[in-house]
């Protein structure tokens, strides 16, 4: 009985890291991609001035920093506008792909008609399918929120209804024989356990949104980030083409960070038995 006890209180301290190496840790893991990051952009910026390349043809990095700050109210207002197609876009696609997940897994029927041509519909180009909602919805916002909700739905619809069915047949066993009832065993056991995934499908999702705005926005549009690199490019202006491209690559790593933090938010005991593993195999 002792030595029972005295191995259960041991074992949570140990698999909980100290604050020093788990900064140490995190820094490690982020120095090498930075320091690869920077010896890039050394070695790009060497080049471009030994070699003496025009700058309408590949403007140096120091370029594209001094555009960002001349050119940054004009980045800023065609970003809001980038920022409204994609916000709109995701949530839209976050909703539809949550709904028909959980009726792809509570259904037989949807699962064997409409869950095969949800995967179909990723052999089609997303470009190929823009220059028609021109057509059918108009050069508005609604053809590029359309466009972000194509290109979001399919990977969190996929890792959703992969989350809802990888329950542990046992347990679903266990709770029916204790008189479960079957929403008890889809708030209860299904939805815990498909959210890793259904946040796995989320990060991808939200990363990829900024894609379909710059898709719709190539198309046909006024503003936004996407029409400032396709006004840019004619004219030459390639120090701004590529500032637009670092203000894009930007949001996509905020999105993706904030839907991270919403994952480490809403799952503790996940990450909790993340590092405790990761601490093992260490």
């Amino acid at each position: 009985m002792i030595s029972l006890s005295n191995n259960s209180e041991e074992q949570p301290s140990a698999a909980q890291p100290d604050g020093p190496s788990h900064i140490r840790t995190a820094f490690s893991i982020w120095l090498g991609p930075f320091l690869l990051l920077a010896g890039l952009v050394g070695a790009w910026e060497m080049w471009v001035q030994l070699s003496h390349i025009p700058r309408w043809q590949l403007p140096a990095p120091s370029a594209i920093v001094v555009e960002l700050v001349t050119s940054r109210a004009l980045l800023w207002d065609n970003t809001l506008v980038t920022i409204q197609e994609v916000v709109f876009g995701f949530l839209a696609a976050l909703i539809t792909s949550l709904l028909l997940a959980v009726g792809i897994d509570y259904s037989r029927l949807l699962e064997r008609s409409i869950y095969p041509l949800v995967i179909a519909s990723q052999t089609i180009p997303i470009i190929a399918i823009a220059p028609l909602l021109l057509i059918w919805v108009g050069y508005g916002i609604a053809p590029k929120i359309i466009v972000v909700a194509l290109i979001s739905f399919f990977p969190i619809c996929v890792n959703a209804v992969d989350g809802l069915k990888s329950v542990d047949p046992d347990m679903v066993r266990m709770m029916r024989t204790l008189g479960a009832s079957r929403w008890q065993l889809f708030t209860k056991l299904q939805v815990p356990s498909a959210l890793p995934r259904t946040f796995s499908g989320i990060k991808i999702g939200v990363a990829v949104s900024v894609i379909g705005a710059v898709i719709g926005e190539w198309v046909g549009a006024s503003a936004g980030l996407g029409y400032l690199m396709t006004y840019s490019q004619p004219l030459f202006l390639t120090a701004r083409v590529f500032a637009a491209i670092v203000v894009l690559s930007a949001m996509g790593i905020a999105l993706f960070l904030l839907a991270s933090l919403a994952e480490r938010l809403a799952l503790p005991w996940y990450h909790t038995e993340k590092q405790a593993k990761s601490l093992n195999q260490s």
